[in-house]
């Protein structure tokens, strides 16, 4: 039996919607709610796919074997592995909307525009103009966040 089943953290309750909830849920999948198979993958992947860097980290990610970090942390915190995968992948899903909401709508156009003009151009005249102009907008964001505020 794993530990987070064993622990005596699943023993307290927590409020819920139907009075008390036990705070570790049952082995016993929910007919409503979906499974996902952890798959390996490789590709292919076009040398011209726009998203070809993403779909790279993703078949260097899926190398490893996320269940050994989901097993330990759960052994540690008394949580379900599932639980915590789905709380992992929503939280990750949602960091672009999370971004865009720090960011601004304003600031994400005009980040894209940048981008966009230089695809447009077509040269690396135009890329290597574009990635200034974007250090330069970068490093007005980020100067807050590297000020010394004397503080130490």
């Amino acid at each position: 039996m794993p530990a987070y089943e064993r622990s005596r953290r699943h023993d307290r309750a927590r409020p819920g919607p139907a009075g008390n909830v036990p705070a570790v849920s049952s082995a016993e999948p929910e007919p409503d709610v979906p499974v996902l198979r952890l798959e390996m993958w490789d590709g292919p992947i076009a040398d011209d796919d726009p998203d070809a860097r993403f779909k790279e980290e993703i078949a260097e990610y899926g190398r490893l074997d996320p269940t050994v970090t989901l097993g330990g942390l759960s052994e540690y915190l008394g949580i379900p592995p599932g639980a915590l995968a789905r709380a992992v992948l929503a939280r990750w899903g949602s960091e672009g909307s999370a971004g865009l909401l720090e960011l601004g709508p304003s600031m994400v156009t005009r980040l894209l525009g940048i981008v966009r003009e230089a695809e447009s151009a077509g040269t690396d005249e135009a890329r290597l103009a574009a990635f200034h102009r974007l250090a330069g907008m970068l490093g007005w964001l980020g100067a807050p966040l590297e000020q010394d505020t004397g503080s130490r």
